[in-house]
């Protein structure tokens, strides 16, 4: 009998090696499932959409004894545009942050029909706190009018 028998010599430095390199990979493709599946909320759904009656809805803020009116315009269920009226040279020479604050949040709120999740600079954050209070005001009017 002519048998060859072989023998496989392994070096316990290899299957550790080999181990810690499984376990890697078994983590990463976990991970990769767990942050990449769909979430079950991101479906909107149609009872989120709220109805909006057409027309141009104000908010006042008050800084250093000057009105600023903050003015929504919403369409049938849709809001078309955000603005601050009238702002003076007297309230951008006083707040220099108001005017790029709104015209940044106004072209997020616009576009996400929100003021949900909307971001905004850390140098802006109290600015722009104060007016989307004031968009949330107004646009509370735009639903209470139904």
């Amino acid at each position: 009998m002519s048998s060859k028998t072989k023998i496989v010599v392994l070096r316990m430095k290899e299957i550790i090696y080999t181990a810690i390199f499984v376990g890697l990979g078994i983590l990463l493709i976990t991970l990769f499932l767990v942050m990449f599946r769909p979430k079950k909320d991101s479906v909107p759904t149609s009872g989120d959409a709220v109805h909006y009656v057409p027309g141009v809805y104000t908010s006042a803020i008050t800084l250093n004894n000057q009105d600023i009116n903050v003015q929504v315009t919403v369409d049938s269920g849709k809001i078309a545009s955000v603005n601050l009226v009238p702002l003076s040279e007297a309230v951008t020479t006083m707040y220099p942050l108001m005017q790029p604050a709104m015209e940044n949040l106004s072209e997020q709120i616009v576009k996400n029909q929100s003021t949900k999740n909307i971001s905004y600079p850390t140098e802006s954050r109290y600015t722009s706190g104060v007016l989307l209070k004031a968009v949330d005001q107004a646009l509370t009017k735009a639903v209470k009018a139904e």
